[in-house]
């Protein structure tokens, strides 16, 4: 009987994945990480309220299976704050989410299912796993498109892979409720977290302020062109194609450029805004290799963003140029970049400011 760590996060996904593997005759034990809070936040933590761990508490006995709560919050403070804040920091725009899988999910919580002899671990991601005619293991999208999730999950390797289960790739969300509700979860009706849970209901602002003033100085605000229009409270309270809070204009300005080593916003107009090229760091090549050295692949350039066509260039250094077939408004530095061809997911990098072309 292969036995099975999974992550419970006292939601209806992570409960129903739990109570799938067991009904499919795994050894299951349950595990969830308390992670660092800003200081007054902790009760508000999304992730590790003392409610969402009473319900994975309830869940595991409920199911029968061992239960643990595991002090995570120092790999968290060093893995996925600091990094948020580094990233803020260098004027881009990070996702602390894509951190906190690649580093806690796939590294700590690993650690500990190897110390209590355990062959894999498992989440409620909506993501597949196969195996290609060569051996590799493969990340495909989940089966309902609305819930996806593999955009966050493309900087695992094939060793993560190799002790991955993804329960509910098959279903849909709609399904997943339907068990949960069916098997009396006490998480069936759980609502869904959004929010940057170390935050609680902080505003990610003020937190910025605290911790990396150096990210929030005031600075000026001017066009393409360099004609200073006005004054900005910090480059970390604005993102690429943002349009609210900037100097009122003929025509309606948008964020074009952070310009971190002046301490400038550059804005300008929906005609201006835009590029067709950027370049792509620190890639992970989920199969070890890109594909080719140059091919062709769709391209998420955040989260939400439809999947946009493009020629991907790998470069020596490893990095990718990538050449889109039409220009795009709101590419991001510190966002990931992630590759696709299909249902099939190549890899995932970071958006780096230094090669975007207007």
């Amino acid at each position: 009987m292969t036995k099975v760590v999974v992550a419970l996060s006292g939601g209806v996904d992570s409960s129903v994945a739990a109570a799938l593997l067991v009904e499919q005759g795994y050894e299951v034990v349950g595990a969830t990480m308390r992670l660092w809070s800003a200081p007054g936040c902790e009760e508000e933590n999304r992730c590790c309220t003392p409610q969402t761990r009473e319900l994975a508490a309830q869940l595991a006995q409920q199911l029968g299976i061992p239960f643990y709560v595991l002090d995570a919050q120092q790999e968290f403070r060093q893995a996925v704050v600091q990094r948020f804040l580094d990233g803020y920091s260098r004027g881009d725009t990070p996702n602390p989410c894509v951190y906190c899988n690649r580093y806690l999910k796939w590294d700590y919580l690993w650690h500990f299912a190897q110390s209590i002899g355990a062959e894999a671990i498992a989440t409620g991601h909506y993501a597949r796993l196969r195996k290609g005619i060569d051996g590799t293991y493969e990340l495909w999208k989940g089966a309902d498109p609305s819930k996806d999730q593999t955009y966050f999950l493309s900087l695992l390797t094939q060793q993560h892979l190799a002790h991955t289960l993804f329960p509910l790739g098959e279903y849909t969300k709609v399904e997943v409720r339907q068990i949960a509700h069916e098997r009396r979860l006490p998480a069936a009706d759980a609502p869904e977290s959004q929010d940057l849970c170390f935050l609680g209901k902080r505003d990610y602002r003020d937190f910025l302020r605290e911790y990396a003033p150096q990210a929030v100085r005031p600075g000026e605000i001017v066009n393409v062109q360099g004609k200073v229009l006005g004054k900005h409270n910090g480059l970390a309270f604005y993102t690429i194609g943002q349009r609210k809070g900037l100097p009122p204009a003929a025509q309606a300005l948008y964020v074009y450029q952070k310009d971190v080593e002046h301490n400038r916003l550059v804005v300008g107009t929906k005609a201006e805004l835009g590029a067709d090229s950027m370049q792509v760091r620190e890639i992970n090549w989920i199969a070890g290799n890109p594909p080719a050295e140059h091919f062709e692949a769709e391209v998420k350039i955040r989260f939400k963003a439809v999947p946009a066509l493009a020629q991907i260039e790998v470069q020596p250094d490893g990095s990718a140029m990538v050449q889109f077939a039409k220009p795009l408004r709101d590419i991001t530095p510190g966002q990931l970049a992630v590759f696709y061809q299909g249902e099939k997911v190549l890899g995932g990098g970071w958006i780096n400011q230094a090669e975007m072309m207007a």
